[in-house]
């Protein structure tokens, strides 16, 4: 059943896609054979699009590109965290605006409003997602497609999603299966912190496996990319990193963030307020040669661990009130040794791990449950519910605070990520 599911998508996309075997090889994003197709199924249509500054064809933005198209009428524009034009810092509150570039109305997704209301659908007839991800759960453009599919599904509109890569590709899953009580903006799917799909096969699981309610009905187009399989991560497509938010400058974070993210949850540094967030960590009464030597002797592929020392501060469009601003921290920085060996959340349980085991006595007690203030808070809600909604459960810091192993804990969710594995590859639509 889910095989036809896709089956019948691809029918349903040949006005969209380009011939798959292209001559040159050369890698292509779903919005460049969009352009190149002339548009396809959008021509003639009233659309809106979900995007940002991510969302580029030769240097340009997908919302100018689709204003300016001839048979293509453009209505509204909707942005994520960081807005449209990706200039908005961490976690800030957008209200809405009018896009300088276009014209056009822009309606925030990351303020008081998350999904789309019917008054903001009016008069459109197709909604467009073109975002660039990071493979990461928690990462909010996520939620926005999928808000936006079910805003999409209750006002009988279409859905198209123009596919952009996975940069740490579509062969690696990893980390915690989110807990259906943990359901949260940073966890709104019941999928793993690394779940191994592009922006586009995901959609098409969201709806075919019903992960949320009232979307088995949506007109779903997925434009595909050309020239990209599964083992490709970023640095093998030979392209400039747009940074899709602005504590991932480079790939390298990339793949580091899905189990350095953690660290936003707790009480210590995930580094921002520095040119290097997620790669070092920290805190002031850590001990960060014992901790990276500690890490080191765990052998894990891919990495090696030094001692990092630095003091948090405030910049602009980076990190205005960084956790421990203007205080010395002492930790650790990751060192990629070998990018395709590295498993970004068993590394992050480790680290976490001997963070914990290495603090003093009375750090341990607030480790997971940090005090509000001077900390700089993107999860919201009660502090320690933070790790939890990071994590998509509540197993991560009980067995760290029982005692458990790093090992014990990554077997943890070892059967369901061998479950999430065989679905996930019902919707597979590259090799």
């Amino acid at each position: 059943m889910k095989f036809a599911i896709i089956i019948s998508l691809a029918w349903l996309f040949t006005a969209c896609q380009a011939d798959p075997k292209n001559e040159t090889g050369t890698f292509k994003t779903g919005a460049e054979v969009l352009v190149e197709q002339n548009f396809g199924f959008l021509s003639g249509k009233n659309i809106g699009i979900i995007t940002n500054h991510t969302a580029t064809v030769g240097g340009r933005h997908i919302a100018d590109i689709l204003h300016e198209a001839d048979d293509v009428n453009v209505v509204a524009l909707f942005g994520p965290e960081h807005g449209i034009r990706g200039d908005a810092p961490a976690g800030a509150r957008i209200t809405f605006e009018t896009d300088e570039a276009t014209g056009l109305p822009v309606y925030s997704l990351y303020g008081d409003i998350h999904k789309p209301t019917p008054e903001m659908l009016d008069g459109i007839d197709v909604l467009v997602f073109d975002i660039q991800d990071v493979g990461a759960r928690f990462y909010t453009y996520l939620t926005t497609m999928v808000m936006g599919m079910e805003a999409a599904a209750d006002a009988g509109l279409s859905f198209m999603v123009l596919d952009r890569p996975n940069p740490l590709g579509g062969e690696l899953t990893d980390g915690f299966i989110r807990e259906k009580e943990f359901e949260s903006f940073v966890g709104y799917l019941p999928i793993p912190v690394v779940y191994g799909l592009t922006v586009g096969e995901l959609a098409a699981m969201v709806k075919g496996e019903g992960m949320v309610d009232g979307i088995s009905g949506l007109d779903l187009h997925i434009v595909e990319m050309q020239n990209w399989s599964r083992a490709m991560t970023w640095p093998d497509l030979n392209l400039s990193w747009n940074p899709p938010s602005p504590n991932i400058p480079d790939f390298e974070t990339s793949l580091i963030y899905p189990g350095a993210c953690f660290f936003e949850g707790v009480s210590a540094s995930e580094g921002r307020g520095t040119h290097e967030p997620f790669i070092q960590l920290g805190a002031p009464w850590a001990d960060g040669e014992a901790i990276a030597a500690d890490l080191n002797a765990r052998n894990l592929p891919g990495l090696q661990f030094e001692k990092a020392e630095f003091i948090p501060e405030s910049i602009p469009g980076m990190a205005m009130n960084p956790t421990y601003m203007g205080t010395e921290v002492q930790g650790i920085r990751y060192v990629i040794t070998e990018r395709d060996l590295v498993r970004p959340v068993e590394a992050g349980v480790h680290v976490l791990h001997a963070f914990y085991h290495h603090a003093p006595q009375n750090e341990k007690t607030t480790f997971f449950n940090p005090p509000q203030e001077g900390r700089q808070s993107r999860i919201g809600g009660p502090r320690k519910s933070a790790i939890v909604r990071l994590a998509g459960t509540d197993q991560l810091y009980k067995m760290i605070e029982s005692g458990a192993t790093a090992e014990e804990i990554i077997q943890y969710w070892g059967e369901d990520l061998q479950k999430y594995d065989l679905q996930r590859r019902n919707y597979f639509i590259y090799p």
